[in-house]
């Protein structure tokens, strides 16, 4: 087959201790999981379903040093535990779908967020954001374990922003996989982003933020 220009590269995600790589197919991402964080941001959690947005995984970047984006001035981080399939979703096992996981950022153009929100716009020019889905190494489901009392944490320049188990998440992982599967048929190669807790903020050039979760390799990023 031949195009008219070079397609870009396939998008892929690190897999801690293997030379292979995940490739990556879609990024789904979930609101106001967490319900501290959604108090923050003046929100009520929606008990009825969770709610989702997109990246395009061509804004997925491992750790390391990454731009700000253009047209913010109120750039915030959002620490969160991915999910990574290599299959399909069954409603009876969501689970047996699940690669792995990693630590994540929702890197945030918050004031285009608060602009779109006021005008009932959608999110899409806050969220997908070139380098705004900075993933960590992925690890094997069978390695972590079972999700539960892990603490999610992040630290911008040592110190300590955010911090959440993941008990605290209002929907667990198989509830959003078989919630989100009625709405895309899920697959090998999609990921999501669950959600963020408590403490986010915003962050500027030169800052340098980490992401851990117990059993995880964590993510790194320098703001450049």
């Amino acid at each position: 087959m031949s195009y008219i220009f070079d397609p870009e590269r396939q998008p892929s995600l690190e897999i801690h201790g293997q030379a292979a790589r995940f490739p990556l197919r879609r990024i789904f991402c979930v609101g106001r999981n967490y319900a501290a964080h959604a108090a923050e941001m003046g929100n009520e959690v929606d008990r009825e379903a969770p709610f989702y947005f997109t990246k395009s995984p061509h804004h997925a970047v491992g750790s390391g040093s990454h731009p700000m984006p253009p047209r913010t001035e109120d750039y915030h981080h959002e620490v969160e535990f991915v999910v990574a399939l290599h299959g399909p979703v069954d409603a009876a096992d969501p689970m047996s779908a699940v690669f792995g996981y990693a630590v994540g950022l929702d890197m945030t153009r918050r004031d285009l967020q608060a602009a779109s929100k006021a005008k009932g716009r959608p999110w899409s020019t806050a969220k997908d954001v070139e380098a705004s889905a900075v993933i960590g190494p992925l690890t094997a489901a069978s390695e972590f374990g079972g999700i539960g009392a892990q603490v999610l944490s992040l630290t911008v320049n040592d110190t300590l922003r955010q911090e959440g188990a993941l008990a605290d998440m209002v929907w667990s992982v198989p509830e959003i996989l078989n919630d989100l599967n009625t709405l895309y048929a899920l697959g090998a190669g999609d990921i999501v982003m669950t959600g963020t807790p408590s403490g986010v903020g915003a962050v500027a050039r030169g800052d340098v933020l980490v992401g851990t979760c117990e059993g995880l390799e964590p993510v790194r990023l320098t703001l450049t």
